[in-house]
């Protein structure tokens, strides 16, 4: 290659290396939330050329609705999680420090893309928690009066804005679609309580929906206090027989291990949801969740192939790909 055409050569990777960082100051502004000293700190850029980067992207259209910008990094992630999963898609959003902040950029990224899938006439099944309730801010609101949503979870005694009757009513009403619910607790104090309960025609008709959603959109829980599962007494006096039994965390309230393989507890004898098996048949399946505190629970719902689309964080995705 003579002189002119390194040149060019350095020139263009100079020019893509810009481009990635005023996508990351972009992304880190106007989706994450964070302050410009915060971006710099993160990028290690100073702040004047953090503000001068905001100040272009704004006036040249780079950022509207959504940014215009690739992320290589995210890019780069997102394709080495299909081919090493098996997954049909995958979304990953760039690491944020604040822990709210990152559920929330999960749940919209996620609202994103079940926007994109939605259409009229399908079923969708969506879970609980913070992620999936911060994803109805992306999809677009519209009548799609032949779709339905239902609950594929019991629920818990508690509302806080994102327990399963709650996150299924806030889809359906973006939607204007019929919203069905498992009106009965998570866990039963028997499996023969649980049994009973599904022989009632207005439970075992919600399960049928259940089961022949077309979208399932879910999140999942890890074995920390963080969970809010956890938080719940009915788990927390029984955390220790779960650890004890291999479990890593849980789908749909369903306590999982490392390979994704229901654990043998009695709490996975007792609970009211679909069974993890029960989503893979579902014609698309996404997971939202991040964190590295979510990886082991995350890549054992992965190892299992129980979805098919995964949006996550870097972080969470960086570890999911290590050997």
């Amino acid at each position: 290659m003579n002189m002119v055409g390194r040149e060019r050569k350095l020139v263009e990777a100079q020019e893509i290396e810009a481009a990635q960082i005023r996508a990351r100051v972009a992304w880190l502004y106007f989706v994450g939330g964070l302050t410009q000293q915060e971006i710099a700190d993160q990028l290690g850029l100073t702040r004047l050329r953090t503000n001068k980067i905001l100040g272009q992207v704004r006036s040249d259209g780079s950022v509207q609705i959504d940014i215009r910008l690739p992320m290589a990094d995210c890019i780069d992630a997102e394709r080495k999680l299909m081919a090493r999963y098996g997954l049909e898609a995958a979304s990953v959003v760039p690491a944020l420090p604040d822990e709210g902040e990152q559920q929330r950029v999960i749940g919209e990224a996620a609202g994103a893309e079940l926007d994109r899938l939605l259409e009229n006439g399908m079923g969708l099944g969506v879970g609980w928690g913070k992620t999936l309730a911060a994803g109805l801010k992306r999809v677009t609101a519209r009548p799609l009066s032949q779709c339905y949503v239902t609950s594929v979870m019991g629920g818990l005694t508690r509302g806080s804005g994102s327990s399963t009757f709650e996150v299924a009513t806030g889809y359906a009403r973006t939607i204007s679609a019929e919203c069905y619910y498992l009106a009965a607790p998570l866990y039963f104090p028997t499996p023969e309580s649980r049994t009973m309960l599904l022989s009632h025609h207005g439970i075992s008709e919600t399960m049928r929906r259940a089961r022949a959603v077309d979208v399932a959109l879910l999140s999942c829980g890890d074995m920390t206090t963080r969970s809010l599962l956890v938080q719940t007494q009915t788990v927390s006096e029984n955390l220790e027989g779960l650890r004890a039994a291999g479990a890593v965390g849980d789908l749909l309230g369903v306590f999982l291990d490392a390979d994704g393989r229901p654990v043998d507890h009695p709490l996975n004898e007792r609970v009211l949801s679909l069974a993890p098996h029960e989503v893979a048949s579902a014609r698309y399946s996404i997971l939202a969740s991040g964190g590295l505190y979510k990886v082991p629970i995350v890549r054992a719902i992965l190892r299992a192939g129980y979805v098919k689309r995964l949006v996550t964080d870097e972080r969470c995705a960086a570890a999911l790909l290590e050997s």
